[in-house]
């Protein structure tokens, strides 16, 4: 099977639609590091054929009030990265994704994780568009002025909100532009909000199936079909507790099942990688992730072949899906 699965690799196009680059990069970069994407993520992205990854800028909690700083200083931190690492490249259309392939260059998206740097100034989506982020995740998991984010448990709370009236012009005028929206992390009132809200395709980047592991952070089946009915794609997360809150299920085996699950709500063109690997971005000597690196990714094409998956099915599934849909929202 691991023949099968290099070779698959090697013809194919591998796309992680969501790695905390942002973050990952300016703190290295702030310690007097260089080359960040070189050291860390390179060869292994070369190993198993990762062409493109979604770059999220994220803001954490302790310093949200500073938002839209730390988001403009983690888009210069990307940038001035891509500039010492020839391998990489700042993708900002279509014409760059295909000059990517051409190039062989591994092509990096910018996504706002939570729109806390537009903080109540929609033009700052204009802002944020001309410096190349080209998608965002409406939140992350706690409010902003735009909507209410979803808790990986249950805490007790007051009444949830959906899209503030703020979050409503924001949906609207992100159309106009041209993002390309993310629902992993917004509440279920939220999400229904969104797709009340919009029009296009609506992608959930990093989430997987609530049915194999129920937390509200996960997507129902409902919310799985709607994605599906508008063409979108669904990134499955590698983060231990999203996988499984069952230490012991939390493995390749696993995260296969969300896979399987996806797939028979939706479709094999509905679904991809959307790792969040945040091995690399806390590095507290915890493991957060059910793949060691981007380098195991080869072990669940090896799962999906021992699962029946066609070689089509899999090609589908580890890259050309979210190639496909990024390619059209950024035509």
């Amino acid at each position: 099977m691991y023949e099968i699965a290099k070779k698959i690799h090697s013809e194919s196009i591998v796309f992680d639609a969501h790695l905390d680059l942002g973050g990952i990069i300016y703190n290295n970069r702030v310690k007097g590091k260089k080359e960040v994407l070189n050291e860390l993520f390179l060869e292994d992205f070369r190993k198993i054929g990762v062409k493109f990854v979604i770059a999220a800028i994220f803001v954490e909690s302790d310093v949200v009030e500073m938002a839209l700083k730390r988001g403009l200083l983690q888009i210069e931190a990307i940038k001035s990265d891509i500039k010492e690492c020839e391998d990489f490249m700042l993708v900002r259309d279509s014409k760059d994704m295909e000059k990517s392939i051409r190039e062989n260059k591994i092509g990096l998206i910018l996504s706002l994780e939570g729109l806390e740097p537009i903080h109540k100034e929609l033009e700052l989506l204009n802002t944020f568009y001309e410096l190349g982020v080209r998608g965002f995740g409406v939140t992350w998991a706690r409010r902003n002025l735009v909507a209410d984010g979803s808790y990986f448990r249950y805490p007790e709370e007051g009444v949830l909100g959906g899209l503030t009236p703020f979050g409503i012009q924001v949906m609207k005028r992100a159309e106009e532009i041209g993002y390309f929206i993310d629902v992993s992390h917004i509440n279920d009132v939220g999400f229904d909000d969104v797709f009340k809200y919009t029009k296009s395709s609506i992608i959930a980047s990093h989430s997987n199936a609530r049915e194999v592991n129920k937390m509200p952070r996960n997507l129902s089946d409902d919310q799985i079909r709607k994605i599906a009915s508008r063409n979108g794609v669904i990134g499955v997360n590698a983060y231990t507790e999203i996988v499984s809150q069952n230490k012991d299920e939390q493995n390749i085996i696993k995260l296969c099942d969300h896979i399987d699950h996806l797939v028979k709500i939706s479709s094999d063109k509905n679904v991809g990688f959307g790792f969040d690997l945040c091995t690399k971005y806390y590095d507290n000597g915890r493991i957060q992730d059910v793949l060691k690196s981007h380098e195991d990714v080869i072990l669940i094409t090896e799962e999906l072949l021992k699962r029946n998956y066609s070689e089509e099915s899999i090609k589908n599934i580890i890259g050309l899906n979210f190639y496909d849909y990024i390619l059209k929202a950024l035509n």
